[in-house]
């Protein structure tokens, strides 16, 4: 509870991916990526409750070695490379609450690709969208000028490039280009009207929560290996 709102927290872990198998159970610091979200939720005393959303019975087992808990089952229709995150946290929103027989004001949802977050990062994000009554907040990390979305090509038919955005046609020097943002998985924070209402994770007004720590946010093989060596340093 924060600020007389109650918080809950959603991992999502479902079992396929093609980019790297059992992508949610990979290990950094012996701990896997599903767990290593679950406890950082955990260790946040403001968030009232903390589930993981999964289809799969090896992840469901593993994370209750660590604690954690998995109310449900999440459906097969839902849970593949082209389920929505946004239907992830509707039903994991509407399970939890049939299950508590209690509404939640506010969901956090914590991917376990980024196991660099910290709770402190996490617990400043839910502060955010409460002080200045946004419907939802990302963390946000700040994107190097060489890859300015003006600095974007695509590859067109006959192998012929363009820019991704007619604005790149400007070729503005780089210190005239306004700093551009990207999503870096840490933390997004929503209201319950933001899920149920609008059905969307970018609300009417949504906050930016920016961070200037280093993160990885895992989607090859490289990604693990750079967190690992991060870490070991």
């Amino acid at each position: 509870m924060y600020k007389n709102k109650s918080i809950l927290a959603i991992i999502p872990a479902r079992g396929g991916s093609k980019g790297i198998p059992k992508k949610n159970l990979q290990k950094i610091n012996g701990i896997p990526l599903v767990c290593l979200a679950g406890l950082c939720a955990k260790q946040i005393s403001q968030i009232d409750r903390v589930i993981i959303s999964t289809d799969c019975n090896e992840i469901s087992s593993v994370s209750r070695e660590y604690g954690l808990d998995i109310p449900f089952k999440r459906p097969k229709k839902i849970s593949n490379n082209s389920t929505k995150d946004i239907d992830v946290l509707i039903h994991g929103l509407v399970k939890t609450e049939k299950i508590d027989k209690k509404k939640y004001d506010v969901v956090v949802f914590l991917q376990p690709t980024s196991p660099l977050r910290t709770p402190n990062q996490v617990l400043n994000c839910i502060k955010l969208l409460i002080k200045n009554n946004y419907d939802s907040v990302w963390s946000v990390s700040e994107t190097p000028g060489k890859f300015h979305p003006f600095k974007q090509l695509k590859i067109n038919k006959h192998d012929t490039l363009k820019y991704y955005l007619s604005e790149g046609n400007k070729m503005l020097p780089r210190q005239q280009l306004k700093q551009s943002y990207h999503v870096n998985g840490i933390a997004y924070v929503l209201t319950r009207e933001c899920i149920l209402d609008q059905k969307t994770r970018l609300g009417n007004k949504t906050g930016a929560f920016l961070i200037r720590e280093k993160y990885v946010n895992i989607d090859t093989n490289y990604d693990l290996i750079e967190v690992r060596n991060f870490i070991e340093k």
